[in-house]
């Protein structure tokens, strides 16, 4: 029974992130953290995990389907070089601040977040 509990904790989450465009991230952090009682830290960890994995699902399904985009190979090779870099030097600045920093950081980042989120349901309100 709890399995099937973090199953669905899980599929809800991953689901609203999908729908809401603005990745898994946030959500499963807030997820892991108060339905699983992960610290930040180790919630972004598996944050990460789950990204992965939900897209290489993705990734394969687009395949698989025959709708994959056509692409600028440089700008992806860019993007992927940036995105690696940015683990590698994410990961250096986690492991060096404490908990409660990381705590303040993801706390003002969701405040971003939802500023973007408002000035974009402002913006795109009207293109209804």
């Amino acid at each position: 029974m709890q399995l099937l509990f973090y199953f669905l904790i899980c599929l809800s989450a991953t689901t609203l992130g999908a729908i809401s465009g603005i990745g898994g991230g946030p959500i499963n952090l807030a997820v892991l953290y108060y339905f699983f009682s992960m610290d930040t830290k180790t919630a972004a960890l598996n944050s990460l995990y789950i990204i992965l994995f939900s897209q290489i699902a993705s990734f394969c399904s687009t395949v698989f389907q025959g709708k994959v985009p056509d692409v600028n190979i440089v700008m992806l090779v860019v993007m992927a070089a940036g995105g690696i870099l940015g683990g590698f030097v994410g990961r250096s600045f986690s492991r060096k601040m404490r908990s409660s920093h990381v705590d303040i950081l993801f706390r003002w980042m969701l405040v971003i977040i939802l500023a973007i989120s408002c000035y974009n349901l402002y913006h795109y309100s009207n293109m209804l």
